[in-house]
């Protein structure tokens, strides 16, 4: 016998590998109250995902009674349980149909995305939930979303459907060469942000040649001291930065935004880099998940569980 879910309050998880975060939303998607700590998937130890939930989230299910839905690596094979992903194109109501229960009409995990180009699979988890909330705040069902990270997301989106992504290392490649290669004997990663350096490495990938070639002149611009040394890591920065928009078939001229989702930090230098193409962002942070969340919700009245 089936049992059907009535969303009215909903508990809201963002659970991704090294964090985690959680919101308690009302009827309207209001954040009521809201939690984040270094919990992500690879802290919690072989069996101690629903002891963990039940200590951050239990006492909210009892308030309210609301069922809770988790995006991200929560679902992966290293996370609570699996949850398959959907195919592209995808939107609300394939994550909705596809969720994976881990109580029914409780706990349910939310599906990350794929998608198949030139017989290459790409994945996202917990993105997708980020990219319709934003899409929501933003009032919009068609749009270019930019995901930065570790592995950056560019996703388009018709008729508030995903239909294809790209994933780029940008984040993890920046981590390798600013502390594990030989740029990380003269750069200094954690020196303040130097907008002009940046934008210089944002202007040399547009106009360059190989980002193999590039980023070796990062140690040259120290040797010879055309660049300060404070500098070199936001040079880098946007060198990588630059690459992957120069990957991009973006729309010169376009009235729309693009939607920018993440960090204050990540999100404001990849402005600064469109900006420089002559093309607008908006920017959005941990609401779009909240908003994406609590959207897949309002879908799921009367759904069987």
């Amino acid at each position: 016998m089936h049992k059907t879910i009535d969303v009215a309050a909903l508990i809201a998880v963002d659970w991704g590998t090294s964090s985690l975060r959680g919101a308690q939303l009302d009827a309207a998607g209001r954040v009521l109250e809201e939690i984040a700590l270094p919990r992500g998937i690879l802290s919690v130890e072989a069996g101690g995902f629903p002891a963990l939930f039940e200590s951050l989230f239990g006492a909210w299910q009892r308030e309210s009674g609301a069922p809770c839905l988790i995006s991200g690596m929560a679902g992966s094979r290293q996370g609570w349980i699996e949850a398959p992903y959907c195919p592209c194109p995808a939107g609300f109501g394939e994550l909705g149909r596809h969720l994976a229960w881990v109580e029914p009409g409780r706990i349910a995990i939310v599906p990350g995305l794929s998608v198949v180009e030139d017989g290459v699979p790409d994945v996202m988890r917990g993105e997708e939930v980020q990219i319709f909330g934003a899409l929501q705040l933003a009032g919009l069902s068609d749009g270019l979303c930019v995901l930065p990270g570790t592995h950056s997301k560019w996703a388009r989106v018709q008729d508030g459907r995903v239909i294809g992504f790209r994933s780029y290392m940008t984040g993890e490649f920046y981590a390798l060469l600013s502390r594990h290669s030989i740029l990380a004997r003269t750069l200094d990663a954690e020196a303040p942000f130097d907008a002009p350096a940046f934008e210089a490495g944002v202007r040399r990938a547009q106009a360059g040649p190989s980002l193999l070639h590039l980023a070796f002149g990062t140690r040259t611009l120290a040797l010879f001291e055309t660049l300060p040394q404070a500098a070199l890591a936001s040079y880098l920065s946007g060198l990588l930065i630059g690459e992957e928009l120069r990957a991009q078939a973006l729309p010169a001229g376009s009235a729309q935004d693009i939607l920018l989702i993440g960090s204050d930090t990540l999100t404001t230098r990849y402005a600064s880099a469109l900006a420089l193409l002559g093309l607008r962002s908006r920017a959005f942070g941990a609401e779009a998940s909240w908003a994406g969340l609590h959207a897949i919700a309002q879908g799921m009245k009367g759904i069987p569980t």
